[in-house]
């Protein structure tokens, strides 16, 4: 069985472990599927994120542990020999929202977002890729080269029912919740800022700061210059085959199993990024999911010696601070404001511990009262939520307890949510708004230290 991915990590897998039972095809691909040893740890609810699906439905089809049995059944034949295409598969996979839980919270760590990416990259050699993953999958591209005509269309079509309605008919994305439109200007790239007294620092804005939430980014830059530190965008490298279009890690096709076209995003990433890491520079990212698939499944995409150097100098914008504050006293200067601050961790987050450092990063707001709400996975994840098969059940996974803490959170409070899927279930199944902690930051900041130093 040829692989779209590299899974000769798992080349050793199964040496004199009590595995259950390795697929008789797959390589390697079989013994990742394999490591599941049955603990149902999947099949729980409580504290946590693993797993939504079953969370929401009580039914052990719809966990990891049956997954892995469909998976199993596939690569012994069972489902034929288009088993990646059978309707056995895709009714085990329907409700997984690649949350990453499983990884963290299984006892087996099974990695099934990376497990399903193989299995979308062998359905989409099958079948085909469907236009609405197409569409969804190749948002860096139309936002690069079509924003304004994507903006106008998702404004007309929030506003005209017909549009929803013709959308959800023809494309399969819900008429029951708006569309989020790009910005009316997308993140302009600035030359460096700040004074660079505690050191020199890359910001890796995303697709979605870039093109959705500009704010984002900008706020990141004040918070970062206010901490005395020279801030210089990451841009493509000089020999770039698309040199004036932004970064994108390609978690956007990865998603939709395409594989060939995330690997060139993350080529197009580690050029960009050699400098700084020449250097030793720190390279901060603001979207969860986009910088820790970079740190994860970049691993898995066959791009040679240097993705060894991204966990050594890729940091998230709170794991940054957090390690600034403990090992060299950066403090930032930031006043007090009224209410608490009520947190919702993005399921990356949790799953790679972030929320450690995002906690260190709140107590650089002195005497600030911080709520870090108990909440599993949001439902969005990605494109997930915008699916008209899926509206119910990412409302549901919300529901859980996400939507009813941001309903219970105080007029005064300021709800923080760093993942994009994040905030638009907030701000749609809830009517609140949830803002990013650089977007926090920036609006406590003293007003002589927003300017820049």
């Amino acid at each position: 069985m040829k692989t779209h991915l590299d899974w000769s990590s798992y080349d050793t897998y199964g040496i004199g472990d009590a595995y259950s039972g390795i697929p008789t095809r797959g390589g390697n691909y079989a013994k990742a599927v394999a490591v599941c040893m049955h603990n149902r740890e999947c099949q729980r609810d409580g504290r946590g994120v693993m797993c939504p699906a079953y969370r929401i439905t009580h039914d052990p089809a719809h966990s990891t542990e049956a997954r892995v049995a469909a998976f199993k059944a596939a690569l012994n034949g069972d489902y034929g020999d288009n088993a990646f295409a059978s309707p056995e598969l895709a009714a085990a996979m329907d409700l997984c929202v690649s949350c990453k839980a499983c990884k963290k919270e299984c006892p087996s760590a099974v990695d099934m977002v990376l497990i399903k990416t193989e299995y979308l990259a062998q359905r989409n050699e099958i079948a085909g890729i469907p236009l609405r993953n197409r569409l969804m999958g190749g948002l860096p591209q139309w936002l690069a080269h079509g924003r304004g005509l994507l903006r106008l269309l998702a404004r007309a079509r929030n506003a005209l029912p017909p549009l929803a309605w013709a959308g959800e008919k023809f494309l399969g994305l819900t008429a029951k919740r708006p569309l989020p439109p790009p910005a009316k200007k997308p993140f302009v790239d600035p030359p460096p800022q700040g004074s660079g007294e505690r050191g020199d620092v890359y910001l890796l804005v995303d697709t979605f700061a870039r093109h959705f939430d500009p704010l984002i980014a900008e706020s990141a830059i004040k918070v970062l210059v206010a901490g005395g530190y020279r801030v210089t965008i990451a841009k493509p490298a000089p020999d770039d085959p698309e040199p004036h279009r932004g970064l994108c890690c390609g978690r956007t096709y990865l998603s939709m199993g395409m594989v060939d076209k995330a690997r060139f995003e993350a080529q197009r990433i580690l050029k960009a990024l050699a400098p700084a890491f020449d250097k030793g520079l720190p390279v901060i990212g603001l979207e969860p999911s986009c910088l820790l698939s970079m740190r994860d499944e970049f691993y898995s995409l066959g791009l040679g010696a240097d993705v060894s150097r991204l966990n050594k100098n890729l940091y998230l914008f709170e794991e940054f601070l957090a390690r600034e504050a403990q090992r060299k006293g950066l403090k930032l200067p930031l006043k007090k404001r009224d209410g608490k601050i009520v947190v919702h961790g993005h399921c990356h987050q949790k799953a790679f511990g972030v929320m450690k450092a995002l906690k260190k990063t709140l107590a650089l707001i002195e005497g600030q009262a911080v709520e870090i709400l108990d909440t599993g996975c949001c439902g969005g994840a990605g494109a997930f939520g915008y699916e008209a098969e899926h509206f119910e059940p990412a409302r549901q996974m919300a529901e859980l307890a996400l939507l009813p803490a941001a309903r219970a959170a105080a007029p005064e409070d300021a709800v923080v949510a760093d993942g994009f899927s994040c905030r638009h279930q907030i701000a749609d199944g809830a009517e609140r708004k949830a803002v990013h902690m650089a977007v926090l930051l920036a609006d406590m900041l003293k007003i002589d230290a927003e300017k820049p130093a």
